[in-house]
């Protein structure tokens, strides 16, 4: 395993790593700003797929991060990089938001509900029962089914609102059938991210995030260094309660950008 200075490129989560709710985490810019001028390479990922990548360069700029949609990878992102490498121009059913759609079809992607090679949920704010009944018959008939992400709630100021994972049981209830799901905590978002990212030998890769169930599992599941934070929502405790190991553990990206400094220091 790779020393933190090692580390070539750092996937990031964003609330509650980086920054929570509209402010920025201790160390965050500093972090954001030090990976840039050492020349390593980052991404930030998200499995929220109502919004595109875009949406999430004015946020993070507004919260006084410097970045472009090359810094951003999305589920929905990742789930037109998986599809692509199946099948380019595939024709798609897809249950998304307006955004969604621009997405795929910027990609050459066939959005119909006519005889499609692929169903495709994502998290639809736009969601009707028209397109749950149209969906469901597909899946029936067995068109090959995929989900941006598992995530069962999204958090919004007053609290949650029901996300995909939700819908996904929603679908399962009707038809019997779960999708193949590509956001975390699964591998597919890493490999969608090694296909957007300079090529990199997996071991010069980390997950940084403070989710232990979705962020670091992602790392085990990809088989690269994962790095938990304790700034967010998990403790060290929730490592033996979900049965996952985080190669390495820090107060917040403050204190990794500290160990990089005194890495590259040495190595000077």
């Amino acid at each position: 395993m790779k020393s933190i200075g090692e580390i070539k490129a750092f996937l990031l989560d964003m609330d509650g790593t980086i920054n929570l709710g509209q402010s920025l985490l201790p160390g965050a810019k500093e972090f954001i700003d030090y990976l840039k001028e050492s020349g390593r390479e980052y991404l930030f990922l998200t499995n929220n797929s109502s919004k595109d990548s875009a949406h999430y360069v004015k946020k993070m700029r507004h919260l006084g991060i410097k970045c472009d949609v090359e810094n951003i990878l999305t589920s929905g992102d990742a789930t037109i990089s998986y599809l692509y490498s199946l099948k380019p121009k595939a024709r798609v059913f897809l249950m998304g938001t307006p955004e969604l759609e621009m997405e795929f079809q910027k990609y050459g992607f066939v959005l119909t509900d006519k005889n499609p090679d692929f169903v495709i949920l994502g998290f639809d704010m736009t969601l009707t029962y028209e397109k749950i009944v149209k969906g469901c018959n597909f899946i029936r008939q067995g068109v090959t089914y995929i989900a941006t992400h598992p995530d069962f709630n999204c958090p919004v100021e007053n609290g949650y609102i029901p996300d995909t994972g939700a819908m996904m049981e929603l679908i399962k209830a009707s038809t019997g059938k779960m999708p193949q799901v590509i956001g975390k905590p699964n591998k597919e978002i890493i490999e969608s991210a090694f296909r957007k990212m300079k090529q990199h030998n997996r071991d010069e890769v980390a997950m940084v995030g403070d989710r232990v169930y979705t962020d670091i599992k992602t790392g085990e599941n990809a088989g690269i260094t994962s790095i938990l934070v304790l700034s967010g929502e998990s403790t060290v405790e929730d490592l033996d309660k979900y049965g996952v190991k985080a190669n390495f553990i820090f107060d917040g990206v403050g204190d990794i950008c500290k160990q990089l400094k005194e890495y590259d220091a040495l190595g000077k």
